[in-house]
Order: structure tokens, then C-alpha cells, then sequence
């Protein structure tokens, strides 16, 4: 009986997430970009930016698009993008020299904002509490991590004293494959991902003055392994993903989830099927009841998952292969996706 009661669960849930197709279209870039910053602006405004100093935008929803070089820097690799609006974003590559350049002018010009010419300065990721402050994150430099703080929209960046910057372990970084291993949540709070050498949840509940760290169960020990991208279901509520990009079709350990501010992490019961560098959720509105649940979906090179049920199963969605990274619209009515040789997609979520 019990068996069967399974079987019978296992095939209404593989029909609910089969019954939409989630239908995928691609956009023609005309460049061969490898695109890991993608920002939603608005419902109308997308930006993404990649490899070979590209970046590329739309007003009208992701219908048509504009795409160039930055001038000037057209060897860097502009994995960091945030959009302001329309015509306000920036933009920060992975590597050394850091830079941080920002435009007002929906991308016409971009003026530098922030320079890092030490050896080991690589940006991870940004995210803003709102319009005007935001913080970046990099790897560590002389043991901690990199931080940087705007109070003005990203025309200034200051970096945080070394006091005030987590202290890593030896081999403990952060990644830049997706953007997505930062997370600013309400009331001051911002959580960073990290991996290699270590796994942990970064913690600072009042903008990142003062951090505490959260040990999680994902796979680490080498430089390739570890969580990609975090994703809020509610307040203390997360859900991380990852594994290793040298194994990307490894499923053990490369995804977890927590209902209490990371003292219990729990696996699903059925896993992506590989390594995932994104995490994004569908129906994001908050549930009025615990027991409703949201859709989220988990990109990485050899595929998409998905899941009903704010990741406790994942399904396969599809078999795409070469994305890194996937953003909902603001309304929800369709996803973008963004990845290896110039790939950028629209992914339709409703009937």
C-alpha cells in the first residue's frame, strides 16, 4: 500500500510540473558573449552582461535587443550587472584589475566608479536594498573577504575595513558564475555564499558591519565545489545550490534547504540533476499559509530543473545546455535566461 501511495505521488507531481511546458525562446545576441550578469529593472527594462567586455539591454521586455562592447575594455569579463532602470545600471567584471564602471545613459557611456589593481581583487556579485545602497563582494584579499558599499545608486564605492570584513578560511572563496551568491534581504540583512575550500553562509543583519558564519552540508574541499547561488522562500527560509563545475553532472550534495536561518539544512528528496550555478523562484509572492509553496527553477550547464515545492523535489524542466544564469520578469509572466556562446532566452511561465 505504501508503495503504491508513492508511485501515485510520484506521477501527480511529475504531471503537474510536465503540464506547463514552460515553452523556451531564443534571441539572436550576434556575438559569441559568454553572458553571466542578467538584472531585471522592471518589466520592461533587462540588462546582461558577459565576456569581451559585452553588454546588452532591452526596454520593452526582452522583444528586442541592443548590444555592444564597452569601450576600453573589451578584454574584461563583466559578470556583475545590476539595473537601476532603464538607464541606470552597473556593471563589474571578474579579475584583476577590478573594475566597477557605471552608466546613466542606458549604456551610450560608462564612466569607471571603482578601481582594484591588486593581484588577487576578483568580484563575486551585487545585489541593492533599494534604489540608492547597494554592496558588492569579492574574493578574499589578504585573508578577507572583499566588500564594497554604495549610498548614492553605484556613482561611489567605498570599501568596508578589514575589520569589518568576514574573515575566510584558507582556500574559502566565492563564485561569479551566476551573481547569485549574494543576497540583500530586509532590515539591514545580506547573506553571502561561499565555496572551495569551505561552504558557508555569510551573515550581517545590520549592512554588513558584523558577520557570523553558517556552516552548510554542501560539497567543498577543492577550488571547484561549492554553493553557486542562494534564494530566498521567506525571511529565514533559503534554499542553496551548487556542486562541482569540474563534475557538472554529480548530483550528491549540490543542494539543500532551510526553514530556520541554517541550524537545520535538509536534502531533497529527489536532487537537481547536476551541478546548478542559479536559483530563481517563479511565484514569488509570499504565502499567506506555511503550507502553500512557490515553484523555483535551477539552471546550470547541462540542463534546467524544476521544482513545486520551494525545493524539496526537483524535476528535470529541460535538457538546454550552456546557461549559467535565469531572472524572472517582475511580473512573473516569463523568465530570462543567459549563458555560454552568446546564448540568451525567454522562457514563457504561463498557459
Amino acid at each position: 500500500m505504501q508503495r503504491s501511495i508513492l508511485l501515485l505521488w510520484l506521477l501527480m507531481t511529475g504531471f503537474m510540473v510536465n503540464a506547463h511546458q514552460y515553452p523556451i525562446k531564443t534571441v539572436n545576441t550576434g556575438n559569441n558573449a559568454t553572458y553571466r550578469g542578467l538584472s531585471v529593472a522592471a518589466d520592461d527594462a533587462v540588462w546582461v552582461s558577459g565576456s569581451k567586455g559585452w553588454v546588452g539591454r532591452s526596454v520593452n521586455g526582452g522583444d528586442s535587443w541592443v548590444f555592444g562592447q564597452v569601450s576600453g575594455y573589451e578584454q574584461c569579463d563583466f559578470r556583475t550587472v545590476y539595473g537601476l532602470d532603464s538607464n541606470n545600471a552597473v556593471i563589474a567584471n571578474a579579475g584583476s584589475p577590478a573594475y566597477i564602471l557605471r552608466t546613466s545613459d542606458g549604456g551610450k557611456s560608462w564612466e569607471r566608479v571603482y578601481e582594484n589593481k591588486d593581484s588577487a581583487a576578483f568580484i563575486d556579485g551585487a545585489d541593492f536594498w533599494n534604489r540608492k545602497r547597494g554592496i558588492m563582494h569579492g574574493d578574499p584579499i589578504n585573508g578577507h573577504m572583499l566588500l564594497l558599499h554604495t549610498r548614492n545608486g553605484g556613482k561611489t564605492w567605498k570599501e568596508k575595513g578589514k575589520s569589518k570584513c568576514p574573515k575566510m578560511k584558507e582556500g574559502e572563496a566565492s563564485f561569479a558564475a551566476s551573481g547569485t551568491s549574494i543576497l540583500c534581504l530586509r532590515r539591514n540583512t545580506v547573506v553571502v555564499a561561499t565555496g572551495g575550500m569551505a561552504a558557508n553562509l555569510r551573515l550581517s543583519r545590520n549592512g554588513g558591519r558584523r558577520w557570523r558564519t553558517i556552516p552548510t552540508p554542501m560539497v567543498a574541499g577543492i577550488s571547484s565545489t561549492g554553493i553557486y547561488s542562494i534564494m530566498p522562500i521567506a525571511m529565514w527560509c533559503w534554499v542553496i545550490a551548487g556542486g562541482d563545475y569540474k563534475n557538472d553532472t554529480a548530483t550528491a550534495n549540490n543542494c539543500y534547504y532551510t526553514h530556520n536561518k541554517g541550524k537545520i539544512w535538509t536534502a531533497p528528496a529527489h536532487s537537481t540533476r547536476g551541478y546548478r550555478e542559479c536559483l530563481t523562484v517563479i511565484d514569488d509572492e509570499r504565502p499567506a499559509k506555511k503550507s502553500k509553496t512557490r515553484t523555483m527553477i535551477a539552471v546550470g550547464p547541462s540542463g534546467m530543473d524544476i521544482s513545486a515545492d520551494d525545493g524539496a523535489n526537483w524535476r528535470r524542466l529541460n535538457d538546454e545546455k550552456g546557461y549559467h544564469v535565469i531572472r524572472p520578469s517582475n511580473n512573473q509572466n516569463k523568465l530570462f535566461v543567459a549563458g555560454s556562446n552568446g546564448k540568451l532566452a525567454i522562457i514563457s511561465t504561463v498557459e
